[in-house]
């Protein structure tokens, strides 16, 4: 096992998504989402929010394929998290609109409501309660669960919707994979998480420094459950950032001590999990 622990100002940066139809998925991230979007070509684009970088980048797959619901690993759901309870409202009227199915999760750190993607890939949009709210249970876990969200107080609370707001990050990726011993051996061991919750038998959540969550990991697809092929839709990549060029070498170096294989790429080093979900690192 190895002895690094995952710096704790690391956290989540861009999620990359493979999609089968570029425009529509432009019209839905910007207009049903909110997001800005920051560039595009013929088959790709970017979007973030007022003063982000990139936070989510799509790209159109050839003869995309689109699989049943938890048949394969792969994307579960990539978390957006806004700054506020304000601003989790306005997104909350806003979406209910829409006219889309939403469904909700008050987890006690947290509201959140999810949605799908035209795609079928999993949004959760979500604020977090004040981290002294935050409850540990007798084994040191985080306390969450999933009540219904007072969805009244948070629509009283709604403002004017100019989408998605300066703040908005992030905030965590929950992922299928296909066993939970070799999913913490890439994570905790490897990448040098913490873990914070076992969520009943079948998913482990994991972070740095203290947050609620960064990575979920579930087997719901089926333990064992096999990897997508290419042209499905779904994840590309998720980002971990880290706060300087020391300690993203730390983490690399971490990696292959563990016998991780680590790919330079242009984007910055990369590492396949052993279910084909690919994590990239960058400095922040």
């Amino acid at each position: 096992m190895s002895a690094y622990q995952i710096h704790p100002d690391a956290h989540m940066g861009r999620v990359q998504l493979k999609v089968s139809q570029i425009e529509r998925s432009i019209r839905f991230y910007r207009e049903t989402i909110g997001l800005t979007l920051l560039s595009q070509t013929s088959t790709t684009a970017e979007f973030g929010v007022s003063g982000s970088g990139v936070l989510l980048g799509l790209e159109e797959v050839e003869q995309a394929i689109v699989l049943p619901q938890q048949s394969v690993t792969g994307l579960y759901h990539f978390a957006i998290l806004l700054p506020d309870r304000v601003s989790l409202g306005t997104t909350l009227r806003h979406l209910a609109a829409s006219g889309l199915g939403i469904g909700q999760g008050d987890h006690a750190v947290s509201e959140a409501f999810y949605l799908n993607d035209p795609d079928g890939n999993g949004i959760e949009i979500y604020a977090d309660r004040p981290r002294s709210e935050w409850q540990k249970d007798a084994k040191g876990e985080y306390v969450m669960g999933s009540d219904p969200v007072d969805v009244q107080s948070l629509l009283q609370l709604a403002g004017p919707w100019n989408g998605l707001p300066a703040g908005t990050v992030i905030g965590h990726v929950h992922l299928h994979v296909g066993n939970l011993p070799a999913a913490r051996a890439f994570y905790v061991d490897g990448l040098g998480f913490d873990v914070v919750l076992h969520f009943g038998g079948g998913a482990l959540f994991v972070s740095a420094g203290g947050y609620h969550h960064h990575m979920g990991l579930n087997t719901w697809a089926g333990v064992g459950a096999p990897a997508a092929p290419a042209n499905a839709v779904g994840l590309r990549y998720f980002t971990i950032e880290y706060p300087d060029a020391a300690e993203l070498g730390a983490a690399v170096s971490a990696l292959r001590a563990a016998g991780i294989e680590v790919t330079d790429t242009p984007e910055g080093p990369s590492a396949l999990d052993p279910f084909g979900n690919r994590a990239m690192l960058r400095v922040s």
